[in-house]
């Protein structure tokens, strides 16, 4: 198991403002796989193959979408014990997002809240780093609209960021869900969604056609519905076949945090706090879908636990970040061994 305390790499980071730590991280981690030491400070990931959306995934563990944006980190993310890697959110055009600060630890609380606003370097730029990466593992590929783009013209940024990464991608996550782009998850709702769905169906059968190669589309969820709007979007999602579900993005919801400091900073709260509100969604979702449609589980995930409970309530597949931010690699290990 890990050989390095993380506890001690945490402490360090934990010194410097969140986006800052980010980037150290990422970059020390990256050394670290440059110099083939992954495996002495964090172990060997565990095989624990499961056939989901016709992908064969090495374990039903992943990192969840945020954490490397651009397509820069994940070979050597991968070897965090992680069965598959979601990069992005990404956007047609380069965008730098919202002013910093922008990233805030909430720590008693296991917490973080971003608002982000999809900061990246545009789909372009990740996919020479996907193309360059030679990886050979399971990489999803998450996608969004430009700030500046108009919802009635939303649908055209995520065809134009599907057709571009549909060849280098093992699943397409649409990402309508984000609290922090406006206007984004009004995309969840009506004849809005059913167009965008709509569109992108009718995309992918094109480029299956084209490439001989069926890419999944799956669509992440955001927390903050009702049953019934959780009910509608489980038909909707029937309706036009996707192919999978991410339950949930992260939270407007203040409840548990708002009298920590910082607990009311403007953006998406994730971690300990989310859990109960992720599978709650999860739960309702799973019921509505009916095991038509596998659900990948995030939100809230800080123990081996948490993760068995979300197979528990339905879910294929899990996927973690904040846990992974404030426990490390050890955190992944755990939840394979357990679910």
């Amino acid at each position: 198991m890990a050989l390095m305390p993380y506890g001690l790499v945490k402490k360090i980071l934990f010194m410097f403002n969140p986006e800052t730590a980010h980037e150290l991280s990422l970059q020390g981690l990256n050394l670290l796989y440059k110099f083939k030491l992954i495996n002495l400070f964090f172990g060997k990931n565990k095989l624990k193959p499961v056939n989901i959306m016709g992908i064969n995934f090495p374990n039903r563990v992943g990192l969840a979408a945020g954490l490397d944006k651009n397509g820069e980190y994940f070979k050597a993310l991968s070897k965090c014990g992680f069965g598959f890697v979601e990069i992005g959110t990404v956007t047609p055009l380069a965008q730098d997002g919202n002013d910093r600060p922008r990233l805030f630890r909430l720590v008693s609380a296991q917490a973080i809240i971003n608002r982000m606003g999809f900061n990246n370097k545009g789909v372009d730029a990740l996919l020479e780093n996907v193309k360059r990466s030679s990886f050979k593992g399971v990489l999803g590929i998450n996608i969004g609209k430009n700030k500046n783009t108009t919802e009635e013209n939303a649908v055209t940024d995520y065809l134009i960021c599907l057709e571009k990464v549909y060849s280098h991608a093992d699943y397409i996550t649409i990402n309508i869900s984000s609290p922090n782009t406006p206007g984004l998850r009004d995309l969840q709702f009506g004849e809005t969604l059913q167009n965008l769905l709509r569109d992108l169906k009718f995309k992918q059968r094109e480029l299956t056609q084209q490439q001989n190669k069926y890419v999944p589309l799956v669509v992440k969820v955001a927390p903050d519905m009702s049953d019934k709007e959780i009910e509608s979007l489980a038909n909707t999602f029937i309706e036009f076949s996707i192919d999978g579900v991410i339950v949930s993005n992260t939270t407007v919801s203040r409840e548990g945090v708002e009298n920590l400091p910082d607990g009311n900073q403007q953006g998406g709260l994730s971690g300990k706090p989310l859990k109960d509100k992720a599978d709650h969604v999860l739960q309702v979702m799973a019921i509505h879908l009916k095991k038509k449609i596998p659900i990948i589980a995030v939100g809230g995930i800080s123990c081996a636990d948490d993760a068995h409970k979300k197979i528990e309530s339905g879910a294929s597949l899990v996927q973690i970040y904040t846990g992974f931010i404030y426990q490390g690699p050890s955190l992944v290990h755990e939840c394979v061994d357990r679910i």
